[in-house]
Formats: C-alpha cells, structure tokens, sequence
C-alpha cells in the first residue's frame, strides 16, 4: 500500500484544526513573564510569554486592547493571559491569541492606575503651581455629575443650607461604564460657556471598577485645562483617584466638595457683624481724635484774634520800605560823591597838560632805547659775527671750517673759519 504525501499546507491545516477542536485550548489562562512587547502602528500588539523552560509568541489584537487592557504592559512583567491557542499557518507554529492580560497578583486597573499618575505627574499636571484659587463667595456653581443619586441631593441640600444665594447648574453625565469618561469631558466642556465661579465634578462611592471613568487620562486632562477652579468629589474619603491629583481642590465626599465651594452664610454674616463693629468704633475713634484735633486748633491766638496775623505782617512790611527808602538814599549820596569827584578831576579840566606829561616821558623812553640800539654801534665802526644765526662772544664758539655771518653797518660778509 502506497503511503499519503501531505504538503505543509495540509499538515499544518490538519494540525490548526485538531488546536481548534481541542476545548482546553480555546479559552486558557497562561501564567509567565513578558518580553518584546511591542505596539504596532495597526494597534495589534505582538509578544513572548515565556517561564524558565519554555517561551511561546503571543499577540493582542486592538479590539481586545482597547476594550480590556487597561494597562501598559511592560517587558519583564509577571502577568496571566487569558485566551486561545492556535496555528499560525504562514509561520507553521502555534501561538498565544490573548484577549485579557492581567499582572500576576496585581489588579490591571491598579497597575493602570499608578502608570497614569506617574505619567502625569512626570509632566507637571499634579504641580501646586498649576492649582487655581477658590472663590470664597461664589455666584453660581456648576455641578457634573450624575443626575439621580445620592451625590446630587447631597452637594444640592449642602449648598442650599449654607449658601442659599448662590445658583447651582447641574450639568448631567454616566458617571460609569465605557461612555461614562468621553460624556464627562463634553460636559465640563459645556460647564465653560457659563459664568461659572466654581466647578464640582465627581459622583458617590463604589468600587474601583464603578470610579475608573474619574481614573481615564481624557477626563484628567480636561480637568487640568479646565479654566474654572475645579473640586474633585469622587467616591469616600479613603478612595482617591486621578482627577482629585488634577483637580484645584480634592473633597474626600461630595457634601465636603459642597462645604469647600460655598461659605456659611451664618459664618458670613457673623463675619460682617464683626467687620461693622471694628468699623463703627474706628469711625467713632477717628472722629473723636479729630475732634481734638479741631478744639486744639480752634483754642490758637490766630484764631482768636485773627488780626495779629495783618498787624505783625504789617509792621513787617514797614521795617522793609523804611530799609528800602534808606539804601536808597545811602546809594544815591554815594553815587553823587563819585559824580562830584568825576567833575572835578584834573583830566577833565586841563586834558592838555595830562597829554604834554604823557608825550615827555614818551619821548624820554625814545632817548633811552636809541641808547641801546645796536644799529648805532655799526655805524661806529664795529661788527657783529654770528655763526648760524647765534652771536659770537669767544673764540670757544668757533670751531675750523664754520662759516660766519659778519654784520656791518652797511652789509654782511660771508666767511670761514681757517
């Protein structure tokens, strides 16, 4: 008997279906450690799951990642996957087709938790610097949050009671299930078109699974680019979640996020009545001390007998017109001495002999420097030599060779020293 041939194609489809057909496979949870994860631009993510004997490949189609992975898995991670396991024809291998993964002993959504709040708090979204004020005495305050329950009647009824004339706008979400973060963001978006003082987004108490749209990324980051002062009120004091780290004020309650946003109005007025009293006895203290003030003014001599004030500035006035009339007089007495003694004066009456003297020892001064001239001892028969320019004196002022400058009366010769 003639033995079958199969091609690969066929033995591989044979050993595909006998994967298929086998019930232990189609719906397993594999235990072991992750590497070469690795995202595609599709969406599909592709790994190893592997232990210390054996590895298999792994990959998660988009669909599953976005509808349950709630988590970034990481290589290195201990995890347990749930699905199937079938061959992959074109390889010729089995593989591991996942459609949970959960971290071995931890909860996916506490891992997913603490990956987001390290993210943003990387990128400063938790920073203090970032927190916006709360107004004290708001006008109107905008609540998101769902419109039946607990939470609603509690921030209503606490607002009403404390603050009864401020307004409340109630802008309705699903606080829960997939829907819940996307309705969420578009209603704080709403919230901004009105003129809203303080914004309350949170909702009542429940599991993480019931909070987790408060834990989504879209939700935390609208919250931060919320331009009205934001109080985050999700759940009871001992959960928290990402939007209380983004939001400007977290309330461990709803009716705590009520109390933080408005005052009591009973504490308000108590407050005016306080400020009224330290005003009135500031009014009442300003006007007694300027009521001394005015009878310490009033009681002054000038006010008394206002007419000193002219009669001093009066005889004032008299001293300077008496000094004024006698520096007056003073300097025209001067001023007519020097006019007297100017009229007088011998140059004004006999300019002529002032001129004589002055032309005589003109003349004299003449005489005297004709004396000196050296011009006049040429013409006695004397010279005067010079050597560049430089009289003679000695013979030490002349060397062989230089040539000298002879001044006579009527010329100058030229001639050198042998």
């Amino acid at each position: 008997m003639e033995e079958k041939t199969f091609t690969v194609t066929e033995i591989t489809s044979y050993i595909g279906r006998k994967l298929k057909l086998d019930p232990n496979l189609k719906n397993i949870l594999i235990k072991g450690e992750l590497s070469n994860f690795k995202t595609y631009p599709s969406g599909h993510s592709y790994f190893t799951l592997k232990d210390e004997n054996s590895q298999i490949p792994g990959v998660m189609f988009k669909g599953n990642k976005d509808r349950f992975l709630k988590f970034e898995p990481q290589d290195g991670m201990k995890v347990i996957i749930k699905g199937k396991i079938e061959v992959y024809a074109r390889d010729g291998k089995y593989q591991l087709y996942a459609t949970r993964i959960t971290e071995d002993g931890l909860g996916d959504l506490h891992i997913a938790f603490e990956q987001l709040k390290k993210k943003l708090k990387r990128e400063g979204l938790f920073d203090d610097a970032h927190k916006k004020k709360i107004p004290t005495y708001p006008k109107r305050i905008g609540v998101v949050t769902a419109s039946t329950g607990a939470a609603i009647r509690d921030i209503i009824t606490t607002i009403k009671r404390r603050y009864p004339i401020c307004e409340i706008l109630v802008f309705p979400t699903l606080v829960q299930g997939d829907q819940a973060a996307p309705q969420i963001v578009r209603q704080i978006q709403k919230a901004q078109n009105y003129a809203i003082d303080t914004l309350i987004v949170g909702r009542g108490g429940g599991s993480i699974e019931d909070l987790w749209a408060f834990n989504e990324e879209i939700v935390a980051r609208e919250i931060y680019a919320c331009k009205i002062p934001v109080i985050s009120a999700v759940g009871h004091e001992i959960d928290f979640t990402i939007s209380d780290f983004v939001a400007d004020k977290r309330a461990p309650t709803p009716t705590a996020a009520a109390e933080l946003a408005v005052p009591s109005l009973g504490e308000v007025k108590y407050k005016f009545d306080n400020l009224k009293g330290k005003l009135t006895k500031s009014i009442t203290d300003k006007i007694g001390e300027n009521r001394m003030i005015l009878n310490h003014i009033s009681q002054k001599p000038v006010l008394k007998n206002p007419e000193e004030i002219y009669e001093i500035k009066g005889m004032h006035l008299d001293n300077l017109v008496n000094r004024l009339n006698f520096t007056s007089k003073n300097i025209i007495t001067q001023n007519k001495a020097k006019l007297f003694r100017l009229e007088n004066a011998p140059i004004l009456k006999n300019p002529n002999e002032i001129i004589n003297r002055k032309a005589e020892r003109y003349n004299r001064n003449v005489d005297k420097l004709e004396v000196l001239n050296p011009l006049l001892t040429l013409k006695r028969g004397y010279s005067i030599a010079k050597s560049k320019d430089k009289v003679i004196t000695s013979v030490k002022d002349v060397e062989s060779g230089d040539e000298l400058d002879i001044e006579l009366d009527d010329g100058t010769i030229n001639t050198k020293v042998i």
